[in-house]
């Protein structure tokens, strides 16, 4: 019996020589973990800026002048003058087709016409009249003297063919670039589709599509910024030049705008990102990265002396970088927006050089 108490007093006395030594080692550890090193931090100076509220969407682009060119007539392909992606001035010869046929059909009809010319000058003659003097003929006498001689077919026929031979060449209609060019020589042009179009993209526009409930935040001549979704910075600027006054099924409002391609950057089809800023004047503004979440809570840091005071904000508009605020603030205060994500209510702080 005797032997079990002193069994029990040794386990005992080994359990809280095990727990001292625990509480040791956790002390250590959290000394390691939380050195006693002031926080380093950035602040700004509140002040009353220009605020930019953003509207942020996808769109496409497409050129302003733009021109599927197609043949009239189907004919052996004779000569093809340029290629995808070349340059073009207003006129410049595109394609052209085999034109022995058509012009042989021109020059018949053409002595056919001349016939018919003749012939009618002979019914009209027959009648007491004369050709120079249309004016006085009757209206039912010439038109049957054309009838006896086929001289509107004969025109018509005329007509057609010399069109037809016209239009067996292509010509750039406005200063551009070829694009969709895939027929070769010695072949028939598709007659379903189109030989080229010619793209002018040095004023190429955007579509897109904004909420109903943004319609308050844009106008005619808003400025805006685009960038391709291949590139992460908006470097081509242009404005609103339409806002279809219709608001589709899904509450959408569709955005035209014209932009400054001088760098030739844009291709018709292009999707885009579209950044819309409109200026909503004077605005006091924090910026995003000084806000935080304690609580499901919004909070601001601001530097007081040298220590972090925890301040509760309302925030109103946003843009990419910045919040108005609405409440918690005020001009003048020096807010934490940099060092602050691990912050606490009277924390000791120094501000970076």
């Amino acid at each position: 019996m005797k032997l079990s108490w002193i069994y029990l007093i040794l386990c005992i006395i080994g359990c809280i020589s095990c727990s001292t030594k625990n509480d040791d080692q956790n002390e250590e550890n959290v000394s390691a973990l939380l050195p006693d090193e002031i926080a380093e931090v950035r602040v700004v100076k509140l002040a009353y800026t220009d605020f930019y509220h953003e509207l942020i969407a996808n769109g496409n682009i497409s050129a302003q002048n733009k021109a599927d060119l197609k043949f009239e007539v189907t004919e052996n392909i004779a000569a093809i003058y340029v290629k995808n992606g070349e340059k073009v001035r207003k006129g410049q010869k595109i394609a052209m087709l085999d034109q022995f046929k058509l012009q042989n059909s021109l020059l018949q009809t053409k002595d056919n016409l001349e016939r018919a010319k003749l012939e009618l000058q002979d019914v009209l003659i027959g009648q007491g009249y004369s050709v120079k003097d249309t004016a006085n003929i009757p209206e039912d006498i010439l038109q049957l003297a054309k009838v006896k001689s086929s001289y509107d077919q004969s025109l018509n026929q005329y007509e057609l063919a010399d069109f037809n031979f016209r239009n067996s060449v292509l010509y750039a209609p406005f200063d551009g670039v070829v694009a969709n060019l895939f027929s070769k020589i010695h072949n028939y042009p598709d007659a379903g589709q189109p030989f080229c179009t010619i793209i002018d993209n040095s004023r190429p526009e955007v579509d897109f599509m904004i909420l109903e409930s943004e319609l308050p935040y844009i106008k005619i001549g808003d400025r805006l910024e685009i960038s391709p979704f291949s590139v992460n910075t908006y470097d081509v600027d242009g404005r609103v030049t339409e806002i279809n006054p219709t608001v589709d099924k899904n509450g959408m409002v569709r955005v035209k705008a014209s932009l400054n391609n001088s760098g030739n950057k844009l291709f018709d089809g292009m999707n885009v990102k579209i950044r819309l800023q409109r200026s909503l004047g004077k605005q006091l503004v924090i910026p995003k990265e000084a806000l935080v979440l304690r609580t499901n809570k919004k909070v601001v840091f601001t530097l007081k002396g040298e220590k972090a005071q925890w301040v509760y904000v309302d925030t109103g508009l946003e843009n990419s970088t910045s919040y108005v605020f609405t409440d918690g603030l005020k001009e003048g205060d020096l807010v934490i927006y940099e060092g602050n994500i691990n912050l606490a209510h009277e924390t000791p702080v120094k501000v970076k050089d």
